[in-house]
């Protein structure tokens, strides 16, 4: 059994690589062999994750597998290392079942698009990052899989490269990315540098995990806190939610299971991977639950404003992602997994269905014989009348958030940037001018 979950775990990869090495050779490019060996692949894992999945409740013996000798892992070295728990086995499964959908539905989608098998390639590096963040039980290894997930959807969002807004969209992706995943790297020194272990000893009671941090400690809120900065990049809660509506800018396919069912609760995958932290420091719960329920109640008014349906949709998913954050917070781990599961589906399909959004609509309206009624009003019952023109303007400009970020954090660090180029240049001048009055 732990052999055929290092199988599992390679087989991504061993796809991602094939299909890389044949982009080059252009000879052998087909559409069909690109979208056969992704569904190929994740639909093989998703029988043989059930079939593990099933051993291991049945002889309550989980799979895990350890890249390196047990005498390496008690040095404390490097850790790498795959395992299985209920949570991780039930989520890798679903998220397998929409990769491989959205391989059968791609095929069509982008028939004769150029990017055709630019985007199969980074959807098997997506696949690849994706399981291997659920299975891995150290945080030594979840790291690849996170950056793997990054590279992918920075990549897929700008899809589009011959504009420029998708690329613009990408690389604002892919910083945010960066500055989030600094919160990774102090967790991961902190660990190291006080000699924990690293490693989640995963079982079916996600409440039990460990890092190796000693109960009660100030370093158990400084790792926990660390982890939070990283998921909430992951997961687009404020203050980093302006990257996730324009990164629908790429392709309908990768948006529905990038940030409709899968990217966005990642975040909310490494709070429940780190739940013992959160369980042992109050001021943490705390802290996940304002930034969530803030986060919740900004996109739920932004998202109400919105002129388009997958930028709609975006601050749709980010409202429920805060709310799967609280129940993590407050315990509620199992509820957690199944409203990723639930939440995944209904908004894959959405935002699936939203290119011909206005042409369901326009066959609704004909089957009714009349418009359709206007959707439940309760903000505008519960909500004084006097606030609602202040509230619709500060939810058109998105509750003031991105120029905050850009008046307080950006402008700043480009203007030192700048005036640090502006020296470089005058001191290469000057180096110029001098070597030129050397020669003469």
């Amino acid at each position: 059994m732990n052999y055929l979950l290092a199988i599992l775990f390679v087989l991504p990869f061993l796809s991602c690589a094939i299909l890389g090495i044949l982009m080059w050779i252009k000879r052998y490019q087909s559409e069909i062999f690109y979208s056969r060996i992704t569904v190929l692949v994740f639909v093989f894992n998703i029988v043989a994750f059930a079939l593990l999945l099933g051993a291991n409740l049945l002889s309550d013996v989980w799979s895990s597998f350890h890249f390196l000798s047990d005498n390496m892992r008690e040095q404390k070295s490097w850790p790498f290392a795959i395992a299985l728990d209920i949570y991780s086995g039930i989520l890798v499964i679903f998220y397998c079942l929409l990769i491989g959908l959205i391989a059968v539905f791609s095929r069509r989608y982008l028939h004769r698009d150029p990017g055709y098998f630019r985007f199969y390639f980074f959807l098997n590096l997506f696949g690849a990052g994706v399981q291997t963040i659920l299975i891995a039980s150290s945080l030594g290894l979840l790291i690849v899989g996170w950056e793997l997930v990054g590279v992918a959807s920075a990549m897929l969002i700008s899809f589009f490269y011959e504009r420029n807004k998708p690329v613009e969209h990408g690389l604002r992706a892919f910083f945010t990315y960066r500055v989030c995943d600094v919160g990774f790297v102090i967790a991961l020194l902190l660990l190291h540098t006080t000699h924990s272990s690293a490693w989640f000893n995963l079982n079916s009671n996600p409440a039990m995990q460990t890092l190796g941090l000693p109960p009660g400690s100030g370093l158990v809120f400084a790792v926990g806190l660390a982890l939070v900065w990283a998921a909430a990049g992951k997961s687009a809660q404020l203050p980093f939610s302006g990257w996730l509506p324009r990164a629908m800018e790429g392709p309908t396919p990768s948006s529905a299971i990038f940030y409709g069912a899968i990217s966005v609760h990642l975040g909310a995958f490494l709070l429940l991977r780190c739940a013992a932290l959160i369980e042992e420091s109050a001021i943490l719960k705390a802290v996940i639950i304002v930034i969530a329920f803030i986060t919740a109640i900004h996109s739920t008014l932004i998202g109400r404003v919105q002129t388009d349906i997958k930028s709609s949709l975006a601050y749709a998913s980010l409202t429920q992602v805060s709310v799967i954050w609280i129940e993590i917070a407050l315990g509620f781990y199992a509820l957690a997994v199944l409203h990723m599961i639930g939440h995944g589906a209904v908004r894959s399909l959405q935002i699936l269905k939203s290119p011909s959004a206005l042409h369901d609509h326009q066959h609704l309206e004909e089957a009714l014989g009349s418009q359709i009624p206007a959707k439940a009003k309760h903000l505008e019952t519960l909500v004084p009348k006097s606030l609602h023109y202040w509230l619709y303007r500060q939810s058109l400009d998105r509750g003031f958030a991105e120029a905050i970020i850009r008046n307080g954090l950006f402008l700043p660090v480009t203007n030192v940037l700048g005036w640090f180029e502006k020296l470089d240049q005058q001191w290469i001048g000057f180096i110029n001018k001098t070597s030129k009055r050397v020669k003469g």
